[in-house]
């Protein structure tokens, strides 16, 4: 559906453009500091406020955001299972397959471990280059669902997005995935934080760092397959030898590789596309 260059040799030019963007990490760092307590508080309280201070804070305004840009692409909120085998044979939603670059948790079940291919893409992109720098992966903790998925899923949590309406969950188009935080060093979690703010500030995701849930939860635009395969032109003279000027701000895209219940979240990005 979006068709790419696959690039073999791109990987070794995007590393040091890569190590450009973690260095803006610092610019999006966590500015941690905790006043003077008069009372005693149990070290688990203080370390949950120290942690806490996302770049990418939920809001209203993100979730119309999502909203938006589903109603651009004019796509369906996926009503029941029967809709979503039909994307999935038509190969509008493709499958989130585990590489070494990326996990699944094991919680999600398998006809939700679907997304639109540029999600997919994204995916891709950002896996690999965490791996790249961390040698870890990154865990998918949820993908696409359908109205009847996310009606269950308010009954027993109340941070559930509804299913209807402008405020509904981007889930239900495709255009999202969940990407565990819990676990990830500070440092991870700036790697992450580094690599999606200028495609925020592009309107190409539009992501949020759940509290409770503790994932970055990244709605994607349809506009990021073809920004990515500009980006991949512009490599291409590098690769064959010839000079090439990459911002050292902007992720660096891999190829998608050839091999290769629910949890939930909830609350942007500027009006530029999104």
């Amino acid at each position: 559906m979006f068709p790419l260059t696959v690039i073999t040799k791109s990987k070794a030019i995007c590393v040091g453009v890569l190590m450009g963007a973690l260095s803006c990490a610092s610019g999006f760092a966590l500015n941690q500091s905790v006043p003077t307590q008069h009372h005693t508080r149990s070290a688990h309280a203080k370390a949950r406020r120290v942690r806490w201070n996302p770049v990418f804070k939920p809001s209203a305004d993100s979730l119309l955001r999502q909203n938006a840009e589903i109603d651009r692409l004019e796509l369906p909120r996926i009503q029941n299972d029967q809709e979503l085998r039909t994307l999935v044979a038509n190969e509008q939603l493709l499958p989130i397959v585990p590489s070494q670059s990326l996990r699944i948790d094991p919680r999600l079940v398998m006809d939700r471990r679907y997304c639109r291919p540029w999600t997919l893409e994204f995916l891709s992109d950002l896996s690999s280059a965490y791996y790249d720098r961390f040698h870890d992966q990154i865990q998918v903790n949820s993908a696409v669902r359908t109205v009847q998925v996310q009606k269950k899923l308010r009954r027993h949590n109340r941070n559930a997005a509804p299913e209807v309406g402008e405020f509904a969950s981007s889930h239900l188009a495709g255009i999202t995935v969940d990407i565990q935080r819990r676990g990830m060093t500070r440092q991870q979690i700036q790697f992450v934080e580094a690599f999606m703010m200028p495609l925020r500030e592009q309107g190409l995701v539009e992501p949020e760092e759940e509290r409770r849930q503790w994932v970055f939860h990244v709605a994607v635009s349809g506009r990021y397959s073809e920004w990515r395969q500009q980006q991949m032109f512009e490599l291409l003279p590098a690769i064959s030898g010839e000079p090439v000027s990459v911002e050292p701000s902007r992720p660096v895209l891999q190829p998608i590789s050839t091999q290769g219940d629910e949890l939930l979240h909830l609350d942007g990005l500027t009006a530029r596309s999104f």
